[in-house]
């Protein structure tokens, strides 16, 4: 049996998103393989060790369900490979880290895994900084030549003393609308788009709340395409799924919380612009040098491919585009764990 600890929650807007990931995760993994250890991690940065129903975890509950919450904690001893908690020591052989966003998708929580030596899911913490800031995966990005869409990048500062003169800048560089972006968040948490100057301004003021820097970026017309990459050093490019948003754009709510949001699989595409799409989420994955997993995301408008982001940590949750992407390639969801703790 493999000792699989699943971490979840954590100090993220995206807290609520890791608990349907995590759900998902605990439900498909194959019970035969894995004892699961579930390490909880409560909005204000408390670790445990979670004995209790998976459905306290779904429900978010699980945090009140004091009998079943153990104090827990990793060593920082290198080759330690233990959780550390209130009733023993569990020993770690892999950590899926189902979470996203602040604390864990930057790289945060990577480090402190490889400080012990304990074999994690995903990209290291260096690769996972670079993709979770999007400014820094546009400078990479930038060196391979995939298209990408252009960007003013912005900070709290700015905003704060200079609001109206980053709107000239804005407004001299694109036009309207234009997409106004947290550097470092995920499932579109605090994402604005921006149709004049006076919702730029409110755009922005809010966007600041999430992250001191943010990026204004250029619209990209087009319909939106999601490719799923899983491996290490030879990394496969999934089919090409396609979204068609049941909002002004592809928000929290159209990934998390409603239906109205169509999904194609695959995408309505020729053959010759999916593999296009495929070779460049692989390119892109290499250059950033992401490692297990990843989702590469893309506008199309029927002329030209442009990358729009990379997620390392992507949705597990039950409509998450990620795990049905391989399912079309024949993957199934308890397949998919398998592989990516082999990666591990």
């Amino acid at each position: 049996m493999i000792n699989l600890c699943c971490a979840f929650g954590g100090r993220s807007d995206e807290y609520e998103v890791s608990l349907s990931s995590v759900y998902g995760v605990l439900k498909n993994a194959d019970k035969k393989k894995y004892n699961l250890i579930k390490l909880g991690i409560t909005r204000d940065g408390k670790w445990y060790h979670y004995t209790g129903e998976d459905e306290k975890i779904k429900d978010g509950s699980w945090v009140d369900d004091r009998e079943n919450l153990h104090p827990a904690h990793l060593s920082q001893t290198y080759g330690d490979r233990n959780l550390y908690t209130d009733e023993g020591k569990i020993k770690i052989d892999v950590l899926f880290p189902v979470m996203h966003g602040t604390n864990c998708e930057d790289g945060v929580l990577q480090g402190a895994l490889e400080l012990c030596g304990i074999p994690y899911v995903g990209s290291d913490h260096a690769s996972s900084a670079c993709c979770m800031d999007k400014a820094v995966t546009k400078l990479i990005v930038s060196a391979t030549g995939v298209p990408q869409a252009d960007a003013v990048i912005v900070t709290r500062r700015d905003v704060n003393n200079a609001l109206d003169a980053i709107c000239d800048k804005v407004e001299g560089k694109f036009t309207y609308p234009v997409f106004v972006k947290p550097a470092r968040t995920g499932s579109s948490v605090g994402v604005s788009k921006a149709k004049t100057r006076e919702a730029l301004r409110d755009a922005l003021v809010n966007a600041v709340k999430y992250d001191s820097k943010v990026l204004v970026e250029e619209f990209v017309p087009g319909g939106e395409f999601e490719v799923a990459v899983l491996g290490n050093e030879e990394p496969m490019a999934s089919c090409v799924g396609e979204i068609e948003p049941g909002a002004e754009f592809y928000d929290y709510d159209n990934k998390y919380t409603d239906d109205t949001a169509r999904y194609y699989i695959p995408a309505r595409l020729t053959p010759e612009v999916a593999e296009k799409i495929k070779s460049y989420a692989i390119e892109v994955y290499t250059a950033l040098e992401c490692k297990g997993l990843s989702r590469v995301d893309f506008f199309y408008d029927g002329e030209s491919i442009t990358f729009n982001e990379i997620n390392t940590l992507p949705g597990f949750t039950p409509i998450s585009m990620y795990p049905k992407l391989w399912a079309q390639e024949g993957v199934s969801y308890a397949a998919l764990i398998d592989r990516l703790v082999d990666l591990a």
